[in-house]
Formats: C-alpha cells, sequence, structure tokens
C-alpha cells in the first residue's frame, strides 16, 4: 500500500486513533523547522529533534527535506501526536525514529506502517549502538525502556555514540535519494568530524579539569551516558526516564545529602522539566542556584528563530552549566554570552 492509498483508506485516523492519553498536551499542527529546498521533493520526519537536526545536516545539498515533529516547547519523550502528526508519517518517504519501546507513539506508527504494507522507509537511529545500563536508582517498572530490557535509551548525550546514529541516518537517506548518496555519506562524515568529534573534546576538557566528580541534576535519568563517558557521576533527582514524572519525598532526602557531603552550590535542571524541585533544593540546602541542561530532546522558540541544533545547544547551554556545577568556573566566566546567567539562573519553566 503507498502512503497516499493509506490516506485515501483512513489509514492516517487509524493511526492517529491510536495515541494514547498523556499529561502533555497534543501537538500543533506545525513542524519545529524543516530543511531541504522546498520543493515537492522527497520528505523524511524525524520523530526526536536530535536526529531531525542530524537528519538536515546530512541531507544538506540534496533535494531531501527533513521535518522535526515534535513541536516547539515540548519534551520528545512524553509527547503524544495528533492526527495531522501522524498522517505527515505516512506521507513522508522516510519516518528517522530513535528505535523500540522509547516513543510509544513512534511504536505504534511503526506497527501500522508495517502492517499496511505503507511504503514509508524506517530509519533507525539507535541500530548498531551498544547501550549501557540502566542507572540502578531506576524505577524498576521502567525495566524494559530500551534496546533490550534494563538498557538506557540515552545514547545520544554520548557525542561518540552519536557519530554511530548519524551514519544510520547517511544509509537511510542514501536508499531515498540513491543519485546523492554519496553526498549524504560525506556530508555525515564532515558533521562528525568537525562537529561531534570537536564536541566530544571540549566536554573532555570539562570534566577533566574538574576536582569533583559528580554533579547533582535536579532533573530526570537522561544524563548517564555523559557520566559514563567523561568518567564523573550524574546524580539524578528524579529517578525514571519520563520529564513529567514527580519527586519523592526521599529523593529529595538523598539529593540534600549529596550536596552536603560534596559542599555543592550550584546544580542543574532540565529546561523543559518542572522546577519545582530545583526550587526546592535553592531553598532548602546550600544549593544557591541551578542552571540549565538538555537531553536534546526538545527546542525552545528562541532557538528555532536563530537555528540551533544538537552543536548550539551543546555549547550555549549544556557545556557551561557543567563548567558551574562542577566547580570549575564561576557563572559569570562561564557564560558564552551576555545576558546568559540573567536568562538562567533559576530560571523559570517555560
Amino acid at each position: 500500500m503507498t502512503r497516499r492509498d493509506a490516506l485515501r483508506a483512513g489509514g492516517a485516523v487509524a493511526l492517529g486513533g491510536l495515541a494514547g492519553c498523556t499529561a502533555l498536551p497534543s501537538a500543533p499542527g506545525e513542524a519545529a523547522s524543516v530543511s531541504g529546498d522546498g520543493s515537492d521533493g522527497p520528505v523524511a520526519v524525524a520523530s526526536f529533534f536530535s536526529f531531525f537536526d542530524f537528519g538536515r545536516t546530512v541531507a544538506e545539498d540534496t533535494p531531501l527535506t527533513v521535518e522535526n515533529l515534535v513541536p516547539t516547547g515540548l519534551h520528545g519523550h512524553g509527547w503524544e501526536p495528533n492526527a495531522e502528526i501522524t498522517q505527515r508519517i505516512i506521507e513522508a518517504d522516510a519516518f528517522v525514529h530513535v528505535g523500540e519501546n522509547f516513543q510509544p507513539w513512534a511504536d505504534r506508527a511503526i506497527q501500522t506502517i508495517k502492517g499496511d504494507n505503507i511504503d514509508t522507509a524506517l530509519i533507525n537511529v539507535r541500530k548498531d549502538i551498544d547501550l549501557v545500563d540502566l542507572a540502578a536508582s531506576l524505577d524498576r517498572e521502567e525495566e524494559g525502556v530500551g534496546n533490550e530490557r534494563g538498557k538506557d535509551p540515552h545514547f545520544w548525550l554520548d557525542p561518540r555514540r552519536a557519530k554511530q546514529s548519524v551514519d544510520n541516518i547517511a544509509e537511510g537517506f542514501a536508499e531515498i535519494v540513491p543519485e546523492y548518496a554519496d553526498t549524504v555519506r560525506e556530508n555525515a562524515e564532515t558533521y562528525k568530524a568537525d562537529v561531534l568529534d570537536r564536541i566530544d573534546t571540549d566536554y573532555q576538557a570539562i570534566f577533566e579539569r574538574a576536582e569533583r566528580d559528580i554533579v547533582q541534576l535536579a532533573a530526570h535519568n537522561a544524563f548517564q551516558y555523559i557520566g559514563v563517558r567523561y568518567g564523573v557521576r550524574m546524580r539524578p533527582l528524579v529517578t525514571n526516564l519520563a520529564a513529567s514524572n514527580d519527586v519523592k519525598p526521599a529523593d529529595i532526602r538523598e539529593a540534600t545529602e549529596i550536596i552536603r557531603e560534596n559542599d555543592i552550590r550550584y546544580i542543574a535542571n532540565g529546561i523543559f522539566e518542572s522546577q519545582r524541585p530545583a526550587q526546592q533544593l535553592v531553598r532548602e540546602t546550600a544549593v544557591e542556584a541551578y542552571f540549565p541542561v538538555t537531553p536534546y530532546a526538545g527546542v525552545r522558540k528562541e532557538w528555532v528563530e536563530e537555528n540551533w541544533g544538537y552543536e548550539e545547544i551543546a555549547y550555549n547551554i549544556n557545556m557551561p552549566t557543567f563548567e558551574i556545577v562542577l566547580g570549575n568556573e564561576t557563572p559569570e566566566d562561564a557564560a558564552p554570552r551576555e545576558g546568559w546567567v540573567e536568562q538562567w539562573r533559576n530560571f523559570e519553566a517555560i
């Protein structure tokens, strides 16, 4: 069945009807941003911001357009799409996804595509990537999240593992636009060398300078891969994979003890998560302030306007905060630009 046949047969309605309940709103009818020449050429849609960004870079100088399905301002893990978004998947030439058991709505979309023999190509960015075990603090009911039971799916925070996902995207795109296969593969090699290798080197320098080997996060369990790669203990306050879950009193007590024992003055908090736990730690402990981190799972409106991607978010959000929370630099010295400290010190929820 072709994509257009599926739409005429009501496939988009059936696919949209599979979306379950969620605490987050359904997506509006526009993608966060796109790349391509704006023509009627082939289209690839991505279920997660990071891989949209990798994809648009890989697709440069080809007729392939890449779209980000997750709306601006939403976290890419806990979101559920409406029928208009799922229709876009069926219409697309390719669906770039993060693998099984991470985004339930994407899994349902893939099942529909396969079940109805829709000719949307499926590109799994997680193919051939070695996943680490879930953090010991993770809620046990979430053990099944990941490529296999007990594995952490957030591999893209490690720039070296992210390189394999770029290759996976390039190979998928090479099949969609075979006449541009050399271009997409060359783009992938350039991005890995010029961007991901540089990010890896700069992260390594940050963590090697640090006298402290622990980072307290008032955020969910998404940063383990940075800790594994660079030899630092990432202490999430929310000990599960979902950014919207509540914090337990025991989590606050344990974080308070970590803060006291390690003389921590600054902590990190997720941009697309609740600020209440971080605010509580500021009130009740010696922590002076919290600053932003993000697992590259979503974008703010101003980031879209400035065309930020994985690279820009790393250098403008995550790296400055890690410099601060590790004690390498003061907030003022770590700030990448004027006004950054004022914007992000104890920031409010978007």
